[in-house]
């Protein structure tokens, strides 16, 4: 067999053809690769990965290991020596397997000055070095089984006939017809089983990094066959009846052996943040899903940006994983601006049913233009349906960022859709009321958006001065109460039963204003009002849980503007002017509730201290460096939006603005006389969580002629803040159960190439990976026939 492999390489190299497929093949890589202009230019792509060359290396393939294999034995028919070699002392396998094993290896060495491609994104990455080294072997490693299976194709095509034109479209033929044929033919019988007997079904997943026995087996499956049929197909005798059994029974059992491993397998994602295997969140979600999920997402065309083009292409193999755990994902891709006939109607239903459009900038051939795109999808399950956001952008991202953000929000935002389709309401919440809390108009569309996940119902602590016992039982039945800027003490009885429902593991949401100001008061005759201190008795509620919110009112350079009418009469004119009183909160924390989360918008915020106990504290939110802290009782007065701040007197760094607080809590009235007395009262808690927000305007939306508008939407500046994502993922995490909120925790890093070497350096960079290659290869070519020569020389 080794002697065959030696005499392939030797027959292949000693041609001048040979050196000519080689050198064709390198071209057609680097031309499409690095210099013409499409879907497949690296440079343009701008990704620091080599996806694209993953999707285009199959269809050169189609070609190259045809004209590669076509003489194995076509050649040796035309020259009349397959008798002869036939009749040698080894056996008809080990002539097929030499003769494969001989075009794997010749492919192998056409293929490793691709290997140039990877230093090459590895040095444009931005930084340099950012490539996925993991994705990127795994992806060398499909392209290896896909190799294996064309080769086996193409040496069994190479013994149809001595003409190796023949042999040459013929595994032409029948490689595509293997690698997309079957692909078309399910697209019209819908069947997936048709779908998994194709090579490009089994490649899509292993060309991205992630290798699954079953792919790896269907591969060795399609080549052990045609292997088997090559050996059959050299011998000159006709065939008996004895032959036919293990013939036949050879795709049965292949075919059986790939059914068993569907149920029966290993998967390797080899990527670094492993972006294709779903969370154990996601698997129970769509575990039990036993009717069919309908998934109809909009990001389709052709004339997109290529950060959106990496979106749809995420969003695509994302929601394969969904449907390779579970049949009954089924999804589409729908560009609903395609027929022009249709298209503003299109826009018009979609805008209607709240899928609103994107408009993006488009940079080609050094012109920009505008796109308009969809970024969302319908998923429908039971005759509901739901919208599912694909977009996460935030406040000054560019492109960039918000294929970033938006690409790591992903598994969240189609898990939390099928979580609603599929999850039945079962926790219950309660808005406190009867403390002069915010009225309904103003935290309306908050409650609408969790109204989606869980009961809501509003509850008054006023019978707690006739029947506090029934009070605190009726409480009980809820697992979760938020208290929407409170306005009026709490009296004791009150106090006593909110602590006694943290005692029995109730959750809270606590939003909380410790000083009396708004900003609607400071638009009179005068522009100013005067801050004071808020008195709610709530001081050692919290202070015994482990923080305290100070009388003080945080003051930053970092903030959002405020709107106000300049002039006079007819010629005033509405500007947004700096205004130190809205900070806009951040944090670098991973924690699931803030992680990848926009600005939140804080409106005369409050300053949190944490104290030491045996509760675990996190800081959600906080300030940005440039703060400064003003004391109550203070005048605020919209002149100084007119005033030069002085950056030095913005010293007290980053401020905790909300924090969760999360443990075995300790009652505010142990040892301590109660002001009622319990059935069973409770000085420990169960483990429970708390999060405390020192600012009461987070929750709380405009309204404008009576209509409540969108939670965090600022119709001035247009902006969209965090404030609704942040409060649904607060109370996501207060009541998950099954840790879908902890998806929002895994980090994928989206590699870009730097753009700036690219402008620099791009000519350079074309010439490596196209004239090296072939310097390369002329190389070893004249140092392969020099040897050659000196050793028959001699």
């Amino acid at each position: 067999m080794l002697a065959i492999l030696k005499k392939e390489i030797n027959s292949f190299f000693a041609s001048p053809i040979g050196y000519l497929v080689i050198a064709i093949f390198l071209l057609l890589n680097g031309l499409f690769l690095w210099v013409f202009k499409g879907d497949f230019n690296i440079l343009d792509y701008g990704f620091a990965d080599l996806s694209v060359f993953f999707l285009l290396a199959p269809w050169i393939l189609i070609f190259l290991i045809p004209a590669v294999t076509m003489r194995s034995f076509s050649d040796e028919k035309k020259q009349g020596t397959l008798e002869l070699l036939l009749t040698k002392p080894i056996s008809h396998t080990n002539i097929v397997l030499g003769k494969y094993f001989g075009a794997f290896v010749l492919i192998l060495i056409a293929l490793l000055p691709t290997l140039l491609y990877v230093y090459t994104v590895y040095k444009l990455g931005n930084p340099a070095g950012n490539l996925d080294v993991g994705s990127t072997l795994g992806s060398y490693f499909g392209l290896l089984f896909l190799i294996a299976s064309y080769t086996a194709i193409g040496v069994f095509c190479s013994t149809f006939s001595d003409n190796q034109i023949v042999a040459f479209i013929s595994a032409v033929f029948l490689c595509f017809l293997f690698y997309i044929g079957f692909e078309g033919v399910s697209d019209i019988t819908s069947s997936l089983f048709i779908e998994q007997l194709g090579m490009s079904y089994h490649f899509n997943s292993m060309s991205r990094g992630v290798l699954d026995t079953r792919n790896i087996l269907y591969f060795l499956s399609v080549t052990i066959f045609f292997i088997a049929l090559t050996t059959r197909g050299i011998k000159t005798k006709a065939f008996s009846k004895k032959e036919w059994l293990p013939l036949l029974a050879l795709p049965i059992g292949l075919l059986a052996i790939n059914i068993l491993s569907a149920s029966i397998h290993k998967r390797f994602d080899l990527t670094k943040d492993k972006r294709y295997t779903l969370s154990e969140a996601s698997k129970q979600i769509i575990n039990d899903v036993d009717s069919p999920i309908i998934v109809d997402v909009f990001l389709k065309g052709n004339n997109f940006p290529s950060e959106i083009k990496r979106l749809q292409r995420e969003t695509k193999q994302l929601l394969e994983e969904f449907s390779a755990k579970n049949n009954n994902i089924n999804f589409n891709f729908i560009n609903p601006l395609e027929d022009e006939a249709t298209r503003q109607r299109n826009i018009q239903q979609l805008t209607q049913r709240g899928l609103t459009p994107m408009q993006l900038s488009v940079q080609e051939s050094g012109s920009s233009s505008q796109a308009i795109i969809f970024p969302w999808a319908l998923a429908s399950y039971n005759d509901v349906t739901i919208t599912i956001p694909l977009v996460k952008n935030k406040i000054g991202a560019s492109q960039q960022d918000l294929v970033t953000n938006s690409v790591q929000h992903l598994e969240y935002a189609f898990a939390d859709g099928f979580s609603k389709l599929t999850t039945p309401k079962q926790k219950k919440i309660a808005v406190l009321k009867g403390n002069k809390q915010l009225e309904d108009k103003y935290i309306a569309d908050f409650i609408k958006k969790i109204n989606e996940y869980y009961f809501i119902a509003p509850f008054t602590l006023d019978s707690v001065a006739s029947n506090p016992q029934k009070t605190l039982n009726d409480l009980n039945k809820f697992d979760l109460i938020i208290s929407a800027k409170p306005t009026e003490t709490f009296t004791e009885n009150e106090k006593l039963v909110l602590d006694q429902f943290t005692m029995n593991g109730g959750k809270s949401l606590w939003l909380i204003d410790n000083v009396a100001m708004e900003k609607d008061s400071l638009y009179n005759a005068t522009g100013s009002n005067i801050a004071i201190k808020r008195d709610l008795n709530l001081n050692d509620f919290f202070f015994k849980y482990g923080v305290r919110i100070n009388p003080v009112i945080v003051s930053t350079l970092y903030s959002a503007p405020i709107t106000l009418a300049i002039g006079e009469g007819s010629d005033s004119q509405f500007q947004n002017l700096r205004w130190p009183y809205s900070p806009l909160a951040s944090t670098h924390s991973k924690h699931p509730i803030v992680n990848n989360l926009n600005l939140v918008k804080f409106d005369f915020a409050n300053q949190i201290d944490t104290l030491k106990n045996n509760i675990n504290k996190t800081i959600l939110l906080e300030s940005a460096p440039l703060t400064k802290l003003e004391g109550t009782p203070r005048e605020i007065s919209l002149d100084i939006v007119t005033q030069e701040q002085n950056p030095e007197l913005f010293n007290k760094g980053n401020q905790p603005l909300a924090v969760l607080l999360e443990g075995e809590f300790t009652s505010v009235y142990n040892n301590r006389i109660k002001p009622f007395k319990l059935l069973e009262e409770k000085n420990k808690s169960l483990p429970t969580k708390m999060i405390v927000v020192a600012d009461g305007d987070v929750i709380k939306n405009d309204v404008i002629k009576n209509t409540p508008q969108e939670l965090g939407f600022d119709r001035w500046t247009g902006q969209t803040y965090g404030n609704k994502e942040f409060l649904l993922n607060a109370v996501n995490y207060l009541l998950d159960d099954n840790g879908l909120i902890n998806i929002r925790s895994k980090e994928i890093a989206v590699a870009f190439l730097n753009q700036q070497k690219i402008n620099n350096q791009k000519t350079k960079w074309q010439l490596i990976n196209i004239a090296l290659p072939l310097g390369l290869l002329a190389l070893f070519g004249f140092m392969f026939n020099f040897f050659r020569k000196k050793k028959y020389a001699a």
